[in-house]
């Protein structure tokens, strides 16, 4: 009997070793393609980042998230959570510094607005409706918000826009996190110009309560954070909670919100401070091909399993 307490807790201090130590710097980069285009337009190339709950000194973090700019996206889409300390918001210009020269989308998550407090990671395996929602100080989010939009990225919050994207017309419109109950739908409500080849959504908590409305007014994409893809997975099992009212088989990836429009969850990149472990859930951006819709995706990208992993360094904190 001893024997096995003594190997059961060595196997649960590994397991949570490579979790903190190991898993949680595993950049990954997860691919898709998307059948949501017009039958005539070209393809369009998205980089989806969110949850990046960036601390000054993750510089492994940083330098990997700016070689994405690589990957020569046709517009990138941030999905909020991009602070996670007062002094953080130069670490993620430096981390975003050549995205932001390219055409880009965002809105804010309740950890650009609120910075993160000590709480017991037991909370986060609680459901929604028993947790307190309890706020940490405030960051420095409007400093971020005039970064980026000196650099002409377009604040979707409570925004409705149509601009270019490789030479296509798009239409794009976001609400304020769900998650924090700021949503107003309604002031992005109404119709729209029927030449766009593609009307985007973007939210950072992906609550069913804006999906919906998203679906019902006729947009073809919907690109969401915040879920952490569950942050713990259990193989064979995924998810166990995703902070929110989405269930947990759509706790990262790509799924059919209703008969016609896609949403995309992106499993992030960060952690709280506070809670810094992933377990067969690496942190990940999103490069996903928008196609016309009739091109039928693969069975592997319609479930988002197709990822390319790079690897860096430790970081250096």
């Amino acid at each position: 009997m001893k024997r096995l307490v003594t190997t059961t807790a060595a196997a649960g201090a590994a397991t949570l070793g490579y979790a903190v130590g190991i898993e949680r710097r595993n950049w990954t980069l997860r691919t898709g393609q998307l059948p949501v285009l017009d039958d005539d337009a070209d393809p369009i190339r998205i980089l989806h980042i969110s949850d990046l709950h960036m601390l000054p000194g993750q510089t492994s973090k940083q330098r990997w998230v700016a070689a994405l700019d690589e990957l020569e996206p046709d517009l990138v889409v941030n999905t909020g959570d991009n602070l996670a300390h007062r002094r953080a918001v130069p670490a993620v210009l430096r981390a975003l510094g050549p995205l932001l020269e390219r055409p880009g989308v965002f809105i804010f998550g309740s950890n650009d607005y609120y910075g993160p407090k000590p709480k017991n990671p037991a909370r986060y395996l609680m459901p929604k409706g028993r947790k307190k929602r309890i706020h940490g100080h405030h960051l420095p989010w409007r400093d971020l918000r005039a970064a980026f939009i000196e650099h002409g990225w377009q604040d979707l919050t409570h925004q409705r826009t149509t601009f270019d994207v490789a030479g296509q017309r798009i239409f794009a419109a976001g609400v304020d996190d769900p998650h924090l109950h700021r949503d107003r739908f309604a002031e992005i409500s109404g119709p729209v110009d029927a030449e766009v080849v593609l009307k985007l959504g973007i939210t950072h908590s992906p609550e069913p309560r804006v999906l919906d409305p998203f679906a019902s007014e006729g947009y073809d994409l919907v690109l969401a954070g915040h879920t952490h893809g569950g942050q713990l997975r259990v193989p064979g099992v995924g998810a166990l909670v995703t902070n929110c009212e989405l269930d947990r088989s759509r706790a990262r990836g790509i799924s059919r919100w209703g008969a016609d429009m896609w949403l995309h969850v992106s499993a992030g990149l960060g952690t709280s401070p506070y809670a810094p472990a992933r377990f067969a859930c690496p942190p990940e951006a999103s490069l996903l091909t928008l196609v016309p819709r009739g091109s039928e995706p693969s069975r592997k990208a319609v479930k988002a399993r197709r990822t390319t992993r790079r690897k860096a360094r430790s970081e250096v904190r």
